[in-house]
């Protein structure tokens, strides 16, 4: 009876974790929808959530590494570098863009390698590597420009049946990354990693091994950010993602991660980055200015965040 009890007990609180952003996102529709009825159809749902695409990735991205303990300062810039090489190689330069592609993602594992190796902060090293992103961004391109390739903005402005291409993306990135994350058995490996390293490397897991797998992921959903950003945008441009490595990390947050390790939640992620792309579209309904935009995507994740605590104690 008291297993029973216990089990329950963690499956509750994933569940108010997750619930929490979605309660958010829902009342931010229902007053989006109450201001703007025609907002509530195929065509509005994409208005509202095309550009939540890329800070979907980027997000998840985020969650990786914070799975591990780490935190990366280093997403937004590295997104900026890739709509700068997609602008400027994919179209009429494949290979190149696609080796570029892979040495950005083996720099990514690489520095993910040395943060453990040589015991360094992640916030210090991936800071550093921002400006190294930012400072490539600028010498490949230094003001925007260049243009994405015809079936990458084609893919991005499609029309598929039933849901809006955000939807579909957000629910197929979210089922991934649940399935991989918490129901695989290497998923458990990964978390574990974050939350109890010594215990896993005594199962016979590398380390390392899995630091470098972990980092090389996120690098790759990252990636994944910066094509689907140049495919909405059209163009490349060094400084057009400084805002996703805050986003990002405040997605995970809002989504039942925490920053000590192991506790990440992909479904969580990806509704805490839909919940604050949202926010600036339902200012814009309410008619405040912009400047406030980021200060109300602060107060929703204050507000979120005090429900989880109040909640926690709860279930606890």
């Amino acid at each position: 009876m008291h297993r029973r009890v216990a089990s329950r007990v963690p499956r509750l609180r994933d569940a108010v974790q997750v619930g929490l952003p979605v309660a958010a996102l829902a009342i931010m529709l229902a007053i989006i929808f109450w201001i703007r009825p025609a907002a509530f159809s195929f065509f509005g749902f994409t208005l509202l959530f095309r550009f939540a695409i890329p800070l979907v990735f980027a997000s998840l991205s985020q969650m990786l590494v914070i799975m591990l303990g780490d935190i990366d300062l280093s997403n937004g810039s590295f997104v900026g570098l890739t709509t700068c090489v997609t602008a400027l190689y994919l179209e009429n330069a494949p290979a190149e863009a696609t080796l570029i592609y892979v040495v950005m993602i083996v720099a990514y594992a690489a520095f993910g390698v040395l943060i453990y190796v040589q015991r360094l902060p992640s916030i210090i090293v991936t800071l550093g590597m921002s400006f190294i992103w930012l400072g490539a961004s600028i010498i490949l391109l230094p003001s925007p420009g260049g243009s994405a390739p015809d079936w990458l903005s084609e893919f991005m402005s499609w029309r598929p049946p039933c849901l809006p291409l955000p939807i579909w993306i957000a629910i197929l990135a979210a089922g991934v990354g649940h399935f991989f994350i918490t129901r695989s058995s290497y998923g458990a490996v990964l978390r574990g990693a974050g939350a109890n390293a010594r215990a896993v490397e005594r199962a016979g897991w590398s380390l390392i091994g899995i630091r470098a797998a972990t980092y090389a992921a996120a690098g790759l959903l990252a990636l994944l950010a910066g094509l689907t950003l140049t495919g909405l945008t059209t163009s490349g441009d060094p400084n057009v993602a400084p805002a996703y490595t805050l986003l990002s990390v405040g997605a995970v947050i809002l989504g039942g991660g925490s920053f000590t390790g192991g506790m990440v939640s992909p479904v969580g992620a990806v509704i805490g980055a839909l919940t604050l792309s949202l926010a600036g579209s339902l200012l814009s309904f309410l008619q405040v200015p912009p400047t406030w935009q980021i200060g109300a995507q602060g107060v929703i994740l204050f507000l979120v965040l005090a429900g989880r605590a109040l909640t926690a104690e709860r279930t606890q």
